[in-house]
């Protein structure tokens, strides 16, 4: 390897992302980085096994444990109110957990190899009103393929929100920031019918060219289906099993699903929405490598630094960067693999977009404000790197 193109050279942070922009330049460089964080992955899809298993396991018992007694401590607010208070953040404590470190991580498949006919991919269902399958087909393989791909990435904004210049700028973004606020509100909602949205299934004119794989009509019954057992669930059979508590059950169900989707839409924002995060073009990834869909997936990730329960509630997606590296590695695997990858990022001169929640999420809402506003310098793209 030449050393003018070495990863521990003395050039500028951003060799290696000039090094990207030039179409003349040698694979050499990303190779050696894809090596390495390949040589990560390695290390670590060795360990996965029976501690692995016994960790979502526990898991599982604790949510279950926060669902039933979250259910049950409501129902006797009758003798204190604080019993239902108690219930109440116990249920959303039990929906966050089935979301982010049970649901979303089993969907993913990093545990489809304990064979488990309920912890695996193709058959576990979460408690939301999206369709497991729906978003399966949108998120694993669209998202994570393209990420911030400008015209790929449905997640980049989730047609709603306009985050970069790449996106015209309309008269109606100038309220986004009250549509970002409606979207955490009823985030669940905005999941479920995410993939019906980029199908145009009520509203807007029919595409030509659909790659869905099944049926429109398909489409929409697993919608309802989905949506109507849920709403069945938490608005109708257990507030009537709860007798006079009805109301107070009914109330606090809904209080529990709305914490739980401002908790998750917040979290998935911070990792994907930070000021730090850069948008690509599709003509800047054809014929990408391994080493430079890696790269990409570095740049367009932010991580949160926090304690380990806080990990935890977010479905270890507080490591975002290593979650889209290695998104069929057991998620709490991810601590321990950030600084290897951040030491790789170092050495290449690759920017590792890590913070606190607190800078993370002011980063988060002042891109939003920023990009409310027609704006004329680019920002955040990778042609502004090379410069």
């Amino acid at each position: 390897m030449q050393n003018d193109i070495a990863p521990n050279s003395n050039e500028p942070r951003t060799a290696l992302l000039q090094d990207r922009l030039n179409p003349s330049s040698s694979e050499e460089m990303f190779a050696s980085f894809a090596h390495d964080i390949e040589a990560v992955r390695s290390e670590f899809a060795e360990k996965v096994g029976d501690k692995d298993a016994r960790y979502i396991r526990k898991l599982i018992r604790i949510h279950r444990f926060l669902d039933w007694g979250g259910r049950l401590s409501m129902v006797l607010g009758f003798l204190h109110p604080l019993f239902w208070v108690v219930g109440v953040l116990s249920l959303a404590t039990a929906k966050i957990l089935d979301n982010m470190e049970i649901g979303h991580n089993i969907m993913h498949g990093q545990y489809d190899w304990m064979n488990d006919p309920n912890i695996n991919s193709r058959t576990f269902e979460w408690d939301n009103m999206a369709d497991a399958n729906s978003w399966k087909r949108y998120h694993n393989h669209e998202h994570h393929t393209y990420t911030n791909i400008i015209g790929k990435d449905r997640d980049f904004g989730y047609g709603l929100l306009r985050m970069s210049d790449d996106t015209r700028w309309k008269r109606k973004n100038i309220w986004q920031f009250f549509t970002y606020l409606n979207l955490s509100f009823w985030f669940e909602w905005g999941v479920a019918y995410h993939e019906l949205a980029g199908e145009r299934i009520f509203v807007g004119k029919r595409k030509k060219a659909s790659k869905l794989h099944i049926t429109r009509e398909q489409l929409k019954r697993a919608f309802f289906s989905k949506a109507g057992k849920q709403l069945f669930k938490d608005y109708l059979f257990f507030p009537l099993i709860s007798g006079p508590m009805f109301l107070a059950v009914l109330l606090g169900n809904f209080i529990a699903n709305i914490l739980r989707n401002i908790w998750t839409s917040t979290i998935i924002f911070c990792g994907h929405f930070t000021e730090d995060v850069y948008t690509f073009k599709m003509s800047e990834c054809e014929n990408e490598s391994r080493g430079r869909w890696f790269y990409r997936q570095i740049l367009g990730s932010s991580n949160l630094e926090g304690s380990r329960w806080f990990y935890i509630l977010t479905g270890h997606l507080s490591h975002q960067i290593e979650h889209h590296l290695f998104p069929d590695i057991p998620a709490h695997h991810y601590v321990a693999m950030a600084p290897k990858i951040r030491a790789i990022c170092d050495r290449y001169h690759v920017p590792y977009n890590s913070d606190s929640f607190w800078k993370q999420y002011a980063g988060v809402l002042m891109r939003i404000i920023r990009y409310s506003f027609p704006t004329t310098r680019k920002t955040n793209s990778l042609a502004k790197l090379s410069q």
